[in-house]
């Protein structure tokens, strides 16, 4: 995806995931917004968008590496990753067997102990595939570390679930004991 179109991917994401008051926009409680209320809000507050459509969010859409937002009957949403106060209401579905989730290797002991935790979002992230969580670990630190989450015995435990897309998976709280270190970490 070229420079400008991962810059606007930025400027939606704010927008739909952390500060929609910013945009004057009001998300429902599934997260949606009007696709044109979108467009128009960036444009007028950054002027060098004020020519986007809505062919530019599907190039964005369909270039990125993880899918983070969908449209649909003139409607757009982030899959995941809000920090908005008001909880958006996610529908429970069953997870693969199998989730991974890339982290630094100093949060390492304090998951092992605690569990995975929303932190600043609504959800803890959750990957489909150890690639895509290696991508996410190496944003958080210079030792990435890959756990592997038991989601499917979690699940059978009530511990509830939801499909953010085909590649992230959301959970409320995911206790230590479905999460296995990689043999190599070593805690101190």
């Amino acid at each position: 995806m070229d420079r400008e179109l991962v810059q606007l991917s930025k400027e939606i994401s704010r927008a739909l995931r952390h500060t929609p008051w910013y945009y004057e926009l009001e998300l429902d409680s599934e997260g949606w917004v009007p696709l044109d209320d979108l467009l128009a809000s960036i444009a007028r507050l950054r002027p060098r968008w004020r020519d986007v459509s809505e062919k530019e969010v599907q190039q964005i859409i369909e270039e990125s590496d993880k899918r983070r937002f969908e449209i649909v009957d003139g409607r757009i949403r982030a899959f995941y990753g809000h920090s908005v106060p008001l909880r958006l209401q996610k529908q429970p579905a069953t997870p693969p067997a199998i989730l991974y989730h890339g982290t630094a290797s100093q949060t390492v002991k304090i998951i092992q102990e605690q569990g995975l935790k929303p932190m600043r979002r609504q959800y803890v992230h959750l990957s489909a595939d150890e690639p895509t969580a290696l991508q996410v670990a190496r944003r958080k630190g210079s030792h990435p570390v890959i756990l592997r989450v038991r989601a499917g015995e979690a699940s059978r435990n009530n511990i509830t679930f939801y499909n953010g897309n085909e590649m992230v998976w959301l959970a409320d709280f995911v206790p230590p004991e479905f999460i296995d270190l990689p043999p190599e970490v070593r805690l101190k």
